[in-house]
């Protein structure tokens, strides 16, 4: 093999991303191989950092595991703004989840009592005082819930901090497609690529978000059960910020977000859809989401559409992570977290060097679905 590194990487996603420019800042040897870093899910997300927020009644792992991240991702900016030299609009503001409706705000009362019942850190409010908080908001808005401790951040300014915080501590990318996985005596030492040549490495994760399931020759225990889940989300641009914290909502029992960025850009998401790899971007994907967009903010259909894309977010049957080894020794993986690659992406790092919490990394082993 050409090259030989300590780890190397499959995917240059936030979360593929973010392990391999921590795994450089431990001083070991590691490639990143995608044949284009960072224009996957992680350009389409909103980079919202909501556990609170996106908490639901059956999920509670998946918010242990956001409530971990979370309290790991303000020493993980610093370091990577020192790293990088990047900016990365990190906010922490928090999220005001606004009910339209009286049904709407029915729901909007479960998931407070909900939240309160764990003991999270989120506040009631009027629809006046949501308004007062937001005056952009709809007068017809009847209620919210802020959950203050949830916050967000501009993913594509991470994903580009991450690859120049990974140059500079001597990481190395390889702009390839893997083509499937290199073995001797039962146990992964590199991996081929598209036209020819290999990479090998002591230890290979996969992190190729809703393609990680699709790499060939992987016995069928060990292939991670990731489908692609589509989201269709649009980035409008004003003059200033029209809104000053996340704004969630849930319209007529649709659930839409608008998350502002420091320069005037709002980003509105997220439709999510079982199509399979169609990233199209449809009139009806972006009817739905202006449609109730525009019955929580009014004022939204007079801004400037700056951008409209579709992601696939890697979903799982249980819809947590698949983050350390496999059965296959070698080979681990890093891939499998929804809508929540963003959030978890500290997490993710520290779960693969072996420095999270020891019930984290029994949530996300790859292995448990061989176990049952």
């Amino acid at each position: 093999m050409a090259h030989r590194f300590d780890v190397l990487v499959i995917g240059g996603g936030v979360a593929g991303l973010s392990v391999a420019w921590r795994t450089a800042r431990r001083g070991l040897t590691v490639a990143v191989v995608d044949p284009a870093p960072a224009s996957g899910a992680s350009h389409a997300a909103a980079g919202m950092l909501a556990p609170v927020s996106e908490v639901t009644y059956t999920e509670e792992p998946l918010l242990r595991l956001g409530l971990a991240s979370l309290a790991r991702w303000p020493a993980f900016a610093a370091e990577l703004t020192a790293d990088s030299g990047h900016d990365l609009d990190y906010r922490t503001d928090g999220t005001l989840d606004v009910a339209f409706g009286a049904d709407d705000l029915a729901v909007l009362d479960d998931l407070a009592a909900f939240v309160d019942k764990l003991g999270l850190p989120a506040e009631r409010l009027t629809g006046r005082e949501c308004r007062r908080l937001e005056p952009m908001l709809a007068p017809s808005v009847r209620g919210g819930l802020l959950a203050g401790a949830d916050a967000w951040v501009d993913p594509r300014r991470v994903t580009r901090a991450l690859l120049a915080a990974l140059e500079r501590r001597g990481g190395a990318q390889v702009r390839a497609r893997v083509t499937g996985l290199e073995t001797a005596a039962g146990a992964v030492t590199g991996v081929r690529l598209a036209g020819g040549g290999t990479v090998g490495a002591a230890r290979v994760i996969l992190a190729a978000g809703a393609w990680s399931g699709t790499l060939e020759g992987l016995p069928p225990e060990v292939l991670p059960p990731v489908r692609p889940v589509k989201g269709q989300i649009m980035r409008l641009r004003s003059p200033v910020p029209v809104l000053q914290r996340c704004v969630r909502g849930v319209v007529h029992g649709s659930h839409v977000y608008l998350v502002p960025r420091g320069d005037g850009e709002l980003v509105v998401g997220a439709t999510q859809e079982e199509m399979g790899f169609d990233t199209r971007v449809t009139a009806g994907g972006l009817w739905e989401l202006l449609r109730d967009a525009r019955e929580l903010v009014p004022g939204v259909t007079e801004l400037e559409l700056a951008d409209v894309v579709a992601g696939l977010r890697p979903g799982t049957p249980d819809n947590l992570p698949l983050v350390g080894p496999t059965a296959l020794p070698g080979l681990s993986l890093a891939t499998g977290h929804h809508r929540g690659g963003v959030l978890l992406a500290p997490l993710t790092a520290d779960l693969c060097s072996g420095e999270a919490e020891p019930e984290l990394l029994e949530i996300c082993s790859p292995l448990r679905f061989q176990e049952h």
